[in-house]
């Protein structure tokens, strides 16, 4: 019996072991997150696991960029570059996704706005850019944030 996931919710895929849910796709098929490698599979061929503190879904707090500890990132899993520069957006992301990798984090949530698309195209190379991001896209409720995907 197949059951409709969300992103986050941890699933075990037969033959492969346990992963976590980044999307659902058309078709009742979903992209998991398995091992470090993202591959798709129909939700007939997935099952509920027990949920990880590790994977476990949090509520965001408000954006911020401040990640002076690992305790003040783990709250903090986004970065807001509004009425900054080009310049001053992309030295502030380049330190955000450092921190992020080094604290051990699987995604990111980067707040760029939306009117005029400078500061987004700007981000977008850059993610383009850096081998460490294994994926980025639009958020599908706020077209003003990138969601990466580590």
């Amino acid at each position: 019996m197949s059951r409709d996931f969300v992103p986050g919710d941890r699933v075990h895929v037969a033959g492969f072991g346990t992963g976590v849910v980044r999307e659902a796709r058309n078709g009742g098929r979903f992209l998991i997150e398995l091992k470090g490698h993202a591959m798709v599979v129909a939700a007939t061929e997935l099952a509920a696991a027990e949920p990880s503190r590790a994977h476990k879904a949090k509520p965001l707090p408000e954006a911020t960029s401040d990640a002076q500890s690992s305790d003040a990132f783990a709250r903090s899993v986004s970065i807001d570059l509004h009425g900054k520069t080009v310049e001053e957006a992309l030295a502030a992301l380049d330190e955000f996704l450092n921190d992020a990798l080094l604290a051990g984090a699987a995604a990111a949530t980067v707040i760029h706005g939306r009117s005029g698309g400078r500061l987004k195209s700007a981000v977008h190379r850059r993610l383009k850019e850096l081998a460490s991001v294994h994926a980025f896209r639009i958020d599908p409720h706020n077209p003003g944030a990138t969601i990466v995907t580590f």
